[in-house]
């Protein structure tokens, strides 16, 4: 069975730090663009951070550039998003998808804020509030 797993997500400060995982099972992330999206409550689906299982090439939305680090555990299965300095308009439900890199590269991915015939994972809730 095919399936994403995120886990990592709770409730932190102002300022704090997150590490989300996205473990995938069922199938392997090579060639593969695994990509970070999110959305707020009354808000549209963003994509946050993408890479490539190729390459290692990345892409992350201003919102989180300098803050946020996307990377591939050594198993090759699993991808992290490292997240420091979180602000409240950081609250949302995170979740990782992937897709096939000949579909399309990580930064379209992000931009489309979703994958094109991929997988998604359940999702995982991150609350920053004092």
């Amino acid at each position: 069975q095919v399936q994403l797993v995120e886990s990592g997500g709770g409730l932190v400060q102002p300022g704090g730090s997150l590490r989300l995982s996205c473990a995938a099972s069922g199938f392997t992330l090579d060639y593969y663009a695994i990509g970070w999206f999110r959305q707020a409550p009354g808000k549209e689906r963003e994509g946050v951070s993408c890479i490539s299982s190729f390459d290692g090439s990345t892409y992350y939305a201003d919102s989180v550039k300098g803050r946020f680090t996307i990377s591939r555990g050594n198993d090759k299965n699993t991808v992290f998003l490292q997240m420091n300095n979180l602000k409240p308009e950081d609250t949302a439900v995170y979740y990782c998808a992937a897709q096939p890199l000949y579909r399309s590269s990580p930064q379209a991915m992000c931009i489309a804020s979703a994958p094109f015939r991929g997988y998604w994972g359940q999702g995982t809730q991150v609350t920053v509030s004092s």
